[in-house]
């Protein structure tokens, strides 16, 4: 298994390795559940919640550094050791770093939604993602989708409600009242948040 350095006082992760699955133990003082944020934005979502949830561990995934220092930002200003950050494209990060059945959720929220026909190939959420999800997920493990485009919506929960390792589940109170940035805006804009969550077998 990669290792992978993170400084204490640094919560973005230095990859040495790019081929092989992330030492969770490594990068955590605590072995305990983990979740994880595909396109975690400036981190407002998943700072807070992981400031909420202690006994928990989170990594957000950032292609964009500028988004990655915000969450060690946040995460510092928080004081939190749960919480770290990973610069690299989500559907890589699922495939090659997140090692097999590890995560307790994922979190996809306001994905690219490539509104052009001819770009709906480059959406992260495909025929083919539901199984990449499966392979992250420990058993029991949720998959929380949002996004504000019905397009990709229909096109989530068809992928999703089309295979048969996936239960439709409601989304939780406390992750409805958390909000990401993208969502702040678009709420007040009028628009609205669709969302949808699944669930492995146990």
């Amino acid at each position: 298994m990669a290792s992978a350095s993170s400084n204490p006082s640094d919560l973005i992760v230095e990859l040495r390795s790019i081929v092989e699955p992330l030492d969770l133990a490594e990068l955590f003082r605590k072995s305990q559940p983990l979740e994880v944020e595909l396109g975690c934005g400036d981190a407002s979502f998943l700072a807070e919640y992981a400031r909420r949830h202690p006994e928990r561990n989170f990594i957000g995934v950032e292609r964009l550094l500028g988004r990655i220092r915000k969450l060690d930002r946040k995460g510092q200003r928080a004081g939190l050791t749960n919480l770290r950050g990973v610069q690299i494209e989500s559907s890589y990060f699922l495939h090659y770093l997140l090692p097999p059945h590890s995560a307790s959720a994922l979190h996809i929220y306001f994905p690219d939604p490539w509104p052009k026909k001819r770009h709906h190939k480059n959406r992260l959420i495909n025929e083919s993602f539901p199984q990449l999800v499966f392979a992250a997920l420990a058993p029991g493990g949720v998959v929380y989708l949002r996004t504000d485009d019905e397009d990709y919506f229909a096109q989530m929960i068809g992928v999703f409600g089309a295979s048969k390792e996936f239960q439709r589940i409601e989304t939780p109170p406390e992750l409805v009242e958390l909000l990401t940035d993208f969502e702040r805006e678009f709420r007040a804009r009028g628009i609205q948040t669709l969302r949808a969550a699944y669930r492995t077998p146990a």
